[in-house]
């Protein structure tokens, strides 16, 4: 067996029992304290509800450990028994070995490769989810969005991807940073294109109603120097009883949109702390420093890409034979496997940018709003209706929450008062 491919075996091992001990932390932390009530929550959940919320976060942690040994159980097969080259020698006979031939090649494959993890996703929306009240969804409703993604993802990737392919040999040892042109440029493109076409595709996007909510809402938009076009509401109940509030795009594209889940739990002031939350990320500049934060990543992974491409020993290393060699598609295919198992290791990393935000943005909504009181009953009840864990590990929570729990976020707020 060849080195590197003992490397990248070792590194999933890692990765694999890592994640899996940091759930089990978790699972055992969060149900040691379900006997009662922790005593800052005794305020706004009952006891049925919170132990609702462990069960919940118990059977979604024992269905992540299995989907990811699973998901580890695939990849080691696909690395150590050749049939990545399989796929694409088999491909590459049927389309070719041109740009757009190699293009099909590359989608396909990773289209393929996805396969094993759908009755995953059916049994987490059909299964799990549906016994805590919250899939929504029917299975027609879910096959058609497994279709639509798919289309879209073709129709949006595949030329994407050819010209990821064309630039390999048109632009020559620094094709790779044309390569990190044309992505990042692609991803400022998608922050406006996807909510304004990709989204209304899946789910509807209205306006909200005349109303005194809306008022309310458009005043705080005023008084906080936010310039709101329009604030929509999604339909998120036909598929889920989650609910959420999210900022996208920028300049005259930025959109506040919320879930209709979220109107219906929420009181206006509640909703307006939500928005004035949202309305902190867009004044504090946090998407553009969140974005230049993955053109830097984006950068260094296409440099590796970079450098791996005249890398013979690394497609060779994973059985590829050496009409693979030049060809750039087994080196992304390789690329899209095993990037994950590097990338792991720098969540803690990102997750605290994260939440650090998320702080910041929670200031900006308790002076918004003059005080804490609306922003903390609103988070609140956005962890009792999503039965959100309560009580997460410590090293758990640090290592993948992209937000605070909610005691850190009420003691933050409660501080600087």
């Amino acid at each position: 067996m060849h080195t590197i491919l003992v490397v990248f075996v070792c590194l999933l091992i890692l990765k694999l029992g890592t994640s899996i001990l940091l759930d089990v932390l978790n699972l055992r932390y969060v149900q040691a304290r379900a006997g009662e009530v922790p005593e800052s929550f005794r305020g706004f959940i009952d006891l049925p509800t919170y132990k609702k919320s462990v069960e919940y976060t118990a059977a979604k942690t024992r269905f992540g450990i299995v989907t990811d040994l699973f998901d580890a159980g695939v990849l080691a097969l696909v690395l150590l028994l050749g049939i990545l080259p399989w796929f694409y020698e088999l491909f590459s006979a049927w389309f070719g070995i041109g740009i757009w031939g190699q293009a099909l090649v590359l989608f396909l494959t990773g289209l393929v490769l996805g396969i094993p993890s759908i009755p995953f996703d059916w049994w987490g929306t059909f299964k799990l989810e549906e016994r805590f009240g919250f899939n929504k969804s029917t299975k027609k409703l879910w096959v058609v969005d497994k279709i639509k993604g798919t289309l879209i993802g073709f129709v949006i990737g595949y030329p994407l991807l050819a010209l990821l392919i064309y630039l390999v040999s048109a632009a020559g040892m620094l094709w790779w940073l044309w390569g990190f042109a044309v992505f990042f440029i692609f991803q400022l493109v998608m922050v406006v294109a996807y909510p304004m076409f990709i989204m209304p595709l899946f789910n509807k996007l209205e306006p909200m109603e005349a109303g005194e909510l809306k008022k309310r809402l458009f005043a705080l938009a005023d008084r906080t120097g936010f310039q709101a076009q329009t604030i929509l509401v999604m339909d998120g109940s036909k598929r889920s009883g989650h609910s959420n509030a999210f900022f996208s795009g920028f300049g005259r594209f930025r959109r506040i949109v919320l879930f209709d889940t979220l109107i219906e739990q929420m009181e206006p002031d509640e909703l307006e702390a939500v928005l004035a939350h949202e309305i902190g990320h867009y004044k504090l500049g946090h998407i553009p420093k969140m974005m230049a934060m993955a053109a830097v990543s984006s950068l260094g992974m296409f440099a590796v890409l970079g450098w791996l491409a005249n890398a013979a020993w690394f497609t060779r290393a994973f059985h590829f034979s050496s009409s693979a060699e030049g060809q750039i598609v087994p080196v992304l295919l390789l690329f899209m496997l095993l990037s994950g198992l590097v990338t792991f290791w720098l969540s803690p990393l990102t997750s605290r940018l994260s939440r650090k935000h998320e702080y910041e943005a929670d200031a900006f909504a308790r002076d918004a709003m003059g005080g804490y009181a609306p922003l903390s009953q609103a988070l609140r009840k956005l962890h009792k209706e999503n039965l959100s864990n309560l009580t997460p590990h410590p090293l758990y929570s640090n290592f993948h929450y992209s937000h605070p729990t909610l005691v850190e976020r009420e003691a933050s707020l409660r501080s600087k008062v």
